[in-house]
């Protein structure tokens, strides 16, 4: 089998192991609940404290061999597509556990899972817990008990590499391309100084590793994250402790609003990290390929609407799509970011407006940061959707 072909076997066969009961956007405790409640004899389940507001807090442990791997997901409460990404990942264990790159995973490597580190953020769909603070900035001062639960896991759990799984905006482009950042991957700095010391560059191989095996699946679409230091952020810290971290972010596949599609890509760069790791093959890697993927710019806009006529003048029109519950589901608003004669971004969605006469909200006279309900094209109602 060539190298990379177990991953697109993987992603051929992955609707056959995807969780199908977890789905969306809002993921809240009491979803994953049910699927942990269903876990197999060959995972251990624990539940290691709670958070604020006294939402039970879990760990999954598997695996028997000597190298300990320690990963959580929903630290950010409304970042939940690596969730599902770890629910079909258990599922896949489970499912193929005598299959041989199952079999290595689990003779090789220990493994610490907590699914949703933040389940009160979860539930708001906030990024922040209950006492609205952002535990990605919260590793030094440990003033939440959602940190500190997390801290003691490190401490006890001593691992040997570590997973920091998150989502991140729609906003991202792969480098200065007109293509999305679907994968986004970092690895902290250990200082000030952005020095590598040598369990930094394991995680940059394993970066350049996951790159090279889904390159093919994802061809411009793999992002790297700028390692500006700070050592109130998980990642850093674990990382100053010669511990090898890698931040996974979890981006915008086009069309897909729900991360349906982006989960599938976040499982297979998960197999591609173990597999790594428990075959110890990222060595051969050389670390400089992870300074070759492409830097994140912050190049999209959700829709554009180009070349609109309205008391403004000839116009462009930048629209993002705010996320917000409504009624217990989550639902996207586009909302007016900008307006301006031309807008240099790139759009998941354009709409080539040719001068025609543009009604928003029944208004000619557009403004700036306001929720658009209705467009009209020269009379002609036009739907925008984010989804």
């Amino acid at each position: 089998m060539e190298k990379t072909g177990f991953i697109k076997a993987l992603f051929e066969d992955y609707n056959s192991f995807k969780n199908h009961t977890i789905s969306g956007r809002y993921i809240q405790q009491k979803d994953i609940q049910v699927l942990l409640d269903k876990l197999g004899e060959e995972f251990s389940l624990k539940e290691i404290g709670a958070s604020v507001l006294g939402k039970p807090i879990h760990s999954i442990q598997f695996g028997n061999g000597s190298i300990k791997i320690l990963a959580w997901s929903q630290m950010h409460g409304n970042e939940s597509t690596t969730t599902k990404a770890i629910f079909d990942l258990l599922n896949y264990i489970s499912l193929y556990k005598g299959e041989p790159l199952v079999e290595s995973i689990l003779n090789n490597c220990s493994l610490c899972i907590i699914p949703m580190l933040n389940p009160d953020g979860a539930e708001a769909y906030t990024r922040t817990n209950a006492n609205e603070i952002d535990l990605n900035r919260d590793a030094q001062d440990l003033s939440q008990p959602e940190s500190r639960i997390l801290s003691q896991v490190f401490k006890n759990f001593n691992p040997d590499f570590c997973l920091n799984l998150h989502d991140q905006r729609t906003i991202f482009s792969a480098g200065s391309n007109p293509e999305p950042a679907v994968l986004s991957f970092l690895t902290p700095s250990m200082d000030k100084d952005r020095q590598i010391f040598p369990s930094r560059i394991k995680s940059m191989q394993l970066i350049a590793k996951i790159e090279q095996d889904l390159a093919d699946l994802l061809p411009g679409r793999i992002g790297r994250y700028d390692d500006g230091f700070n050592i109130n952020c998980t990642g850093d810290t674990f990382q100053s402790t010669q511990t090898p971290t890698i931040l996974f972010e979890a981006g915008h596949f086009p069309g897909d609003y729900k991360r349906e599609e982006t989960r599938r890509y976040v499982f297979l760069a998960l197999v591609s990290v173990l597999n790594s790791i428990s075959e110890n093959n990222f060595q051969q890697i050389d670390y400089q390929k992870y300074q070759e993927i492409p830097e994140n710019e912050k190049l999209f806009n959700d829709i554009i609407l180009r070349e609109a006529n309205s008391e403004n003048g000839v116009v462009d029109i930048a629209i993002q799509c705010k996320e917000m519950v409504k009624d217990g589901k989550l639902a996207f608003f586009p909302e007016i970011e900008k307006i301006a004669p031309k807008i240099k971004k790139f759009a998941h969605k354009e709409i080539f407006c040719e001068n025609k006469k543009i009604e928003i909200n029944d208004e000619n006279t557009l403004t700036e940061n306001v929720i658009v309900n209705k467009i009209v094209l020269n009379g002609v109602e036009i739907p925008l959707k984010c989804e």
